[in-house]
């Protein structure tokens, strides 16, 4: 039966096919591998002359850098051609990503932030922001010091990726001097990186974040430069294959003059303020001081949490009280009531008022500094003895519309056309209609008499305040003040406000007063030509008084304007203000302050 069942398999079924059979395998087989091979030439068909420019393009970067190199800032220079902001020679860290391979990461980035002392997490992210394979640097830190510099050498082998070069770092000569003006320069953000990228701002640059380094950014940043370097595996380069000099940022000149800046942060010391010095002819901007006050100089290098708490328990310090328009401008706005009163036809210029203790309005006592008034007065007499009574009947006479309308012709409510306009504030010119809106009630007779005297709810900054004193001293024209020193006419800075030349010498008239014979007789001294000016305290409840004092001359032909504000600094503006704008006077008139040096020969 085995047998017959071994023979029986051997037999032919029916339908069945044995020819060809021990071929079939083989013919699979050979039909599989042209497919596969098919395939093959396919795809490097279309690597090679499909892609094959670009991939050539992704293999060239695996051994091609771009490194870019930053320019230069452009320099600050004062009228004369002094130095204000210019650059250092510093060093700084970067890490090419590309170069930096996966597995050593994690040491180089704890190695560096033990030498930096950055936060690693930090390092981490602006490497995860830039990528990690991107062929351009990504900035670490700015300013490293020579330690840091000799112990990044040290550990070299250590650091693949790590690149330290010499580099510009921005430097302040004089310190805090002038800080307000000049501003500072800091690291972009995340937020302005991406807010900026259309610009050509990149990861790590430094730009303008305050003052005129921010206001003539576009000037002074420069064009980047860099060069095309070949590397290997380990990231040293090779060879340089072509390079791109960076373009230095434009040098530009301001109106400051370095010598009345620094007398004017001498006068104000650590009081809690401002000074203004401008021309009153075309409103150039010849100092400005702001306390308290910072060393732009920290900001060029990465600041410590040290330095900041330290800056920040000085109260407000990047705060710019000379254009900060939020306080009472007192007594020193009589120059709007006098010409509100003449101007609206209320009053003569030759008009003469009994003066008192106190007016009533509205069941309240109005009183006046001195408490028993002054007798008789004409505008003169009652500028210069700063009589609040004169004041209260001509404001209760004319209007709070009247003197709004002439607050406005001379600034005040508005910016003053500065470049530093994004700091600065336009200040307020109250009415019934704000009142309503922001109080919730009516205008009232004692606000008309409050603002007749610079009080109750007006707003102004000492930048402001300056430019209503240029006025009188340059013959009726409101000016621009301006801190960049160029060639414009004189015209194009000022406009008239329509005075009549018989308001004009009432005003003047009554300022020569104030310094001759009134509350600022500590400027009738005989090393100045002569002077006119005015004297303010403003009430501030709950706290001290703010002392204001304005002054302008020479009197036949006025070139400077000054004003002092001493914030709740207690006493009156004759006494507190009124030696600081002497001191500025002093040094100004002591020497020429007319010539201009030009800095900018190649400009």
């Amino acid at each position: 039966m085995a047998f017959l069942q071994s023979y029986s398999s051997g037999i032919p079924q029916k339908g069945g096919r044995t020819v060809g059979r021990q071929y079939q395998s083989v013919i699979m087989m050979i039909l599989l591998s042209l497919v596969m091979l098919g395939g093959i030439g396919s795809r490097l068909f279309y690597l090679q002359l499909v892609q094959g420019d670009r991939n050539r393009q992704l293999a060239e970067e695996n051994r091609v850098l771009l490194l870019p190199r930053r320019p230069p800032r452009g320099t600050i220079y004062d009228r004369k051609g002094r130095i204000l902001a210019g650059s250092r020679l510093s060093h700084s860290v970067s890490i090419w990503p590309i170069s930096l391979p996966e597995q050593r990461r994690p040491q180089v980035v704890r190695r560096l932030a033990q030498i930096l002392d950055v936060p690693p997490e930090e390092i981490e992210q602006r490497l995860e922001t830039a990528g990690y394979e991107s062929t351009e640097s990504v900035s670490i830190a700015r300013g490293i010091s020579p330690a840091q510099t000799t112990a990044l050498a040290e550990y070299a082998p250590e650091l693949p990726g790590v690149r330290v070069e010499a580099e510009a770092v921005r430097n302040y000569p004089h310190g805090d001097l002038a800080a307000h003006v000049l501003g500072y320069t800091g690291e972009l953000n995340d937020e302005e990186l991406q807010a900026r990228s259309e610009e050509g701002y990149r990861l790590g640059d430094f730009v303008g974040k305050m003052g005129a380094e921010a206001a003539f950014e576009p000037l002074l940043r420069g064009e980047w430069g860099g060069q095309q370097v070949e590397v290997d595996s380990g990231g040293r380069v090779i060879g340089i294959l072509g390079e791109k000099p960076s373009k230095s940022g434009q040098d530009i000149q301001l109106t400051i003059d370095l010598d009345v800046q620094r007398a004017a942060e001498a006068a104000l010391g650590n009081q809690k303020g401002a000074i203004v010095a401008i021309d009153p002819r075309d409103g150039a901007v010849l100092a400005m001081v702001s306390r308290p006050a910072f060393d732009p100089n920290i900001f060029s290098t990465r600041i410590t949490d040290e330095q900041w708490a330290q800056m920040s328990s000085q109260g407000d310090p990047f705060l710019n009280r000379t254009i900060r328009a939020a306080y009472p401008p007192a007594s020193t706005f009589k120059i709007i009531t006098t010409t509100a009163g003449i101007e609206s036809g209320a009053y003569s210029p030759d008009t003469v008022l009994p003066t008192f203790p106190y007016v009533s309005a509205g069941g309240i006592q109005f009183w006046d500094w001195n408490r028993a008034g002054f007798g008789p007065l004409g505008f003169r007499g009652a500028i210069a003895m700063s009589s609040d009574t004169f004041f209260y009947q001509v404001g209760r006479r004319v209007g709070e519309k009247e003197i709004g309308k002439w607050m406005h012709r001379y600034g005040f409510g508005q910016k003053t056309g500065i470049e530093l306009g994004f700091e600065e504030s336009a200040g307020l010119v109250p009415d019934e209609a704000w009142k309503q809106d922001y109080l919730g009630e009516g205008w009232y007779l004692g606000d008309t008499i409050n603002m007749s005297i610079g009080q109750g709810y007006m707003q102004v900054s000492p930048l402001q305040v300056a430019v209503m004193f240029a006025v009188p001293a340059n013959g009726g024209y409101r000016v621009t003040p301006h801190l960049l020193l160029d060639e414009a006419e004189t015209k194009d800075w000022k406009t008239s406000v329509g005075l009549q030349p018989s308001t004009l010498k009432v005003l003047r008239e009554g300022l020569r007063q104030v310094i001759s014979s009134g509350t600022g007789q500590k400027l009738n001294v005989p090393d100045l030509p002569p002077l006119a000016g005015k004297s303010g305290t403003a009430e501030a409840p709950p706290y001290e008084n703010h002392a204001w004092f304005g002054a302008y001359g020479p009197l036949d032909d006025p070139k400077i304007v000054v004003v002092a504000f001493g914030e709740h600094s207690g006493g009156g503006g004759g006494s507190v203000a009124a030696p600081m704008v002497l001191q500025v006077l002093q040094t100004y008139f002591k020497d020429s302050h007319e010539q201009v040096k030009p800095a900018l020969s190649s400009n």
